[in-house]
């Protein structure tokens, strides 16, 4: 997973910067579950990671009549979807703990969405798939024999 970190307004020391790259790659281990590769495979997009996430750090306006105001928000991108998520609180670290919370939802309902489509893919096949009672080389009740 690749991440990106972006700060508005505000100086990012490395141990910040850690603590966001921690909390957000801990959300890789739902994603790999629906991908399966890291990266793709395609010669068009060889070596691009599947999973990019963009992570954006700020402190809201100082028009604030009490205390300061964190802003984080955090864009994950997975081929064919994009989820986004923001949060508003007056601690940083409890502000990317609550994104971490929140996209962790999301990745569950929407991994919980691709396999339900898969599996109602493979019903429809099978149902498909299935003979029609006309192709029998026998009728039910006689022996083989009799209706050859």
């Amino acid at each position: 997973m690749k991440i990106i970190v972006k700060a508005t307004k505000i100086e990012l020391d490395d141990k910040l910067k850690r603590f966001i790259e921690k909390e957000i790659s801990s959300l890789e281990k739902f994603a790999k579950g629906i991908f399966g590769l890291e990266y793709f495979d395609h010669f068009l997009l060889k070596g691009r990671p599947k999973v990019e996430a963009w992570v954006e750090v700020a402190k809201e306006t100082s028009h604030h009549k009490k205390g300061l105001l964190f802003y984080a928000e955090c864009q994950m991108r997975f081929p064919g979807k994009s989820l986004r998520v923001e949060t508003l609180k007056e601690n940083l670290k409890s502000a990317i703990i609550d994104i971490k919370e929140k996209l962790e939802r999301e990745i569950k309902e929407y991994k919980e969405r691709v396999i339900s489509k898969s599996k109602r893919g493979a019903r429809v096949f099978k149902k498909d798939l299935k003979i029609s009672a006309l192709a029998r080389f026998y009728k039910k009740g006689k022996n083989k024999q009799e209706s050859i």
